[in-house]
């Protein structure tokens, strides 16, 4: 008989499954090392009501003959900073080994497609680590290419390296947009970024875990 398999918006009470999940993305086998390290099951259940009221992101998990063994973040955004377009992005895609194989990973795809379709985005985006093989092969049968690669770092860590290339006029550069970001937040305004903006769609980056054997 083939298992009952339900998606919905996740709960304050599924906060230990997902700790459960996200241990295993950061321990699993081919998964990238650059994860945060699981939180405590008191920071998800704060984390879970905040999604509740996000009109931009949604926080799913997967269900398997009643157990919670699946997970996906939902994030939409402006598909560029140049168009009006939005898309649907899925991160954190992850199915635990013990549920693989029963079309958990193909149902929270489907979610995110139809909330995509309900908030008129035209196009969905996944984010998968690119060593996952299995993985990127469950996407790509789905329709989903390879657009570019996401590579993460502390922000400690850019900066140490910025200076170890020894760029004076750089790091100037640097402290002088920190002052700048300093007196906007006193002026109450919203802070300046470098970052060019939302990716394009159907993205597979390495930076996040994505179930596969679904």
């Amino acid at each position: 008989m083939a298992a009952a398999i339900e998606v919905r918006d996740a709960q304050r009470g599924d906060a230990d499954a997902l700790v459960a999940l996200w241990r295993e993305m950061t321990t699993g086998a081919g998964h990238p090392l650059r994860l945060p390290t699981p939180p405590t099951a008191a920071a998800v259940e704060v984390a879970v009501g905040k999604h509740h009221d996000d009109p931009f992101g949604r926080l799913l998990v997967g269900e398997l003959d009643g157990a919670v063994h699946g997970m996906a973040y939902l994030r939409r955004t402006a598909i560029s900073p140049l168009h009006d377009d939005y898309t649907v992005t899925v991160e954190y895609l992850h199915v635990s080994d013990a549920a693989r194989r029963h079309g958990l990973g193909k149902a929270l795809i489907a979610e995110a497609a139809a909330w995509a379709e309900h908030e008129n985005c035209a196009h969905l985006a996944a984010v998968a680590p690119a060593i996952a093989r299995e993985a990127n092969r469950f996407l790509a049968r789905l329709g989903l290419g390879q657009a570019g690669v996401l590579r993460f770092a502390t922000t400690h860590t850019v900066r140490r390296r910025l200076a170890a290339e020894h760029a004076p006029n750089l790091l100037a550069l640097l402290s002088s947009r920190r002052s700048v970001i300093a007196r906007r937040a006193q002026l109450g305004r919203p802070p300046l970024t470098l970052d060019p903006g939302p990716v394009a769609p159907d993205v597979s980056f390495p930076a996040a875990p994505e179930s596969a054997g679904t």
